[in-house]
């Protein structure tokens, strides 16, 4: 309801703010030196690369600039083929209407709600280039699977990262799972920027120089310029040959802003305290839907540690699904639906993708799934609540009789 105020809202804030970034604000308006420098924002680059375990990190502007920067990097041609997961933010997808190429949706498991390697298998053929792929929700990918497929058949793995920081697989970080990936730090992520940021992970030297030259048209500002500087001038902060930068392509700038870098950088160290945060409201709303057996969370593998971006559950058929929702809408719960099957937007049914391509994933939105609020900024009381409006939604939907709550939490399996 959207004149409604909840007293358990959707998370606008998915990190937690600290007297370090005010500080850190502070220091920035009483700067001398040119914010456009560089120095924080090659820093906080260095800092996340090892907190992800790559070896470069490219900051730009946005999430959405970094998607379109790292399939830049996949050289993709005329004819070449691209698979991709229809659950995920359009913005995933989206820069592949630039490029000719055919898309092919993989469609999803039914429980970690990623793309389903047997699924993924069929749709290689000798013209896969690539494939862009999501950690939905921050669950993992089941990247071993992924990757030794990607190796057997030549073709390069894009990791959207947007859900996962914080998340863990098999002990590595996603971000150095696959060949590229990319971050955001939009507000509602577990690091923010206040605003919008974004970054590309990789190990490869030359691709990291390649993005750092598509950020900025200038490229090398320190490039020498073959004549020396006109003597005598006042104002000229060159006495030997002339040392400054000339432009060698057209084009935006996508780069960080030096406050931008300087606030993730803070917020680096928060990281774990927001997910630990989630995770532990994770688990709380785990145990009420173990009681219940007409609903199934999202469960990560044994071997992954589930970010909690978002809590997703799916109930059995639509109409319980719509029933809930409506419950826990009058306690005054947001409840939100995410995301909408890529490949039935319109922009990609004038491509040709129809109802029924990926039949897992349509069935998942359209009658099953709904999002819990998961966040770190919901107070102790919030997530109280939250907990006892859950509970009496689901009573009220098994025939007002509330489960034991006694049953372990562990019967749905791990998450």
């Amino acid at each position: 309801m959207l004149d409604k105020s909840y007293l358990v809202p959707w998370g606008k804030r998915g990190s937690l703010s600290t007297d370090t970034e005010a500080a850190v604000l502070a220091e920035l308006v009483h700067e001398s030196t040119p914010l456009p420098a560089g120095a924080r924002r090659e820093r906080f680059e260095r800092s996340f690369a090892a907190s992800v375990g790559s070896r470069h990190a490219i900051s730009v502007n946005n999430g959405a600039v970094a998607l379109q920067m790292a399939i830049r990097m996949l050289d993709l041609a005329p004819g070449d083929e691209v698979i991709a997961t229809p659950q995920t933010h359009r913005a995933t997808v989206q820069p592949l209407l630039d490029h000719d190429v055919r898309v092919r949706f993989c469609d999803i498991d039914p429980i970690t709600l990623n793309l389903d390697p047997a699924v993924l298998e069929a749709l290689i053929t000798p013209r896969t280039r690539a494939l862009l792929l999501v950690h939905y929700g921050g669950c993992p990918a089941e990247m071993d699977t992924v990757m030794a497929l990607a190796r057997r058949h030549g073709f390069l793995v894009l990791e959207d990262c947007v859900h996962a920081l914080g998340a863990r697989y098999r002990g590595r970080s996603p971000g150095s799972l696959a060949d590229l990936a990319t971050f955001s730090l939009r507000n509602a992520k577990s690091s923010t920027a206040l605003g919008e940021g974004g970054l590309i992970t990789c190990d490869r030297d030359d691709w990291a120089e390649r993005l750092r030259r598509l950020r900025a048209p200038d490229g090398d500002a320190r490039t020498a310029h073959p004549r020396p500087a006109p003597a005598g001038l006042p104002g000229t902060s060159y006495a030997t040959p002339l040392q400054r930068g000339f432009v060698r392509r057209p084009g935006g700038d996508a780069t960080m802003p030096e406050v931008v870098a300087a606030l993730g950088q803070a917020q680096l160290a928060g990281v774990e305290a927001a997910v630990a945060r989630r995770r532990a409201l994770a688990g709380r709303l785990d145990e009420v839907l173990s009681r219940y057996p007409f609903l199934t969370p999202q469960s990560a593998p044994a071997h992954s540690a589930h970010s909690y971006h978002l809590y997703t559950c799916l109930a059995d058929h639509q109409e319980l699904r719509d029933r809930l929702v409506l419950a826990l809408d009058r306690r005054g719960v947001e409840i939100q639906l995410r995301y909408f099957p890529q490949h039935l937007l319109p922009q990609w049914r004038q491509r040709g993708h129809l109802r029924g391509e990926c039949p897992v994933a349509e069935r998942s939105w359209f009658e099953q799934h709904l999002n819990l609020p998961c966040h770190a900024m919901l107070t102790p009381h919030q997530q109280d609540y939250l907990i006892e409006a859950l509970d009496g939604a689901l009573a009220e939907l098994n025939g007002g009789v509330p489960a034991p709550a006694a049953m372990p939490a562990t019967v749905c399996g791990p998450r």
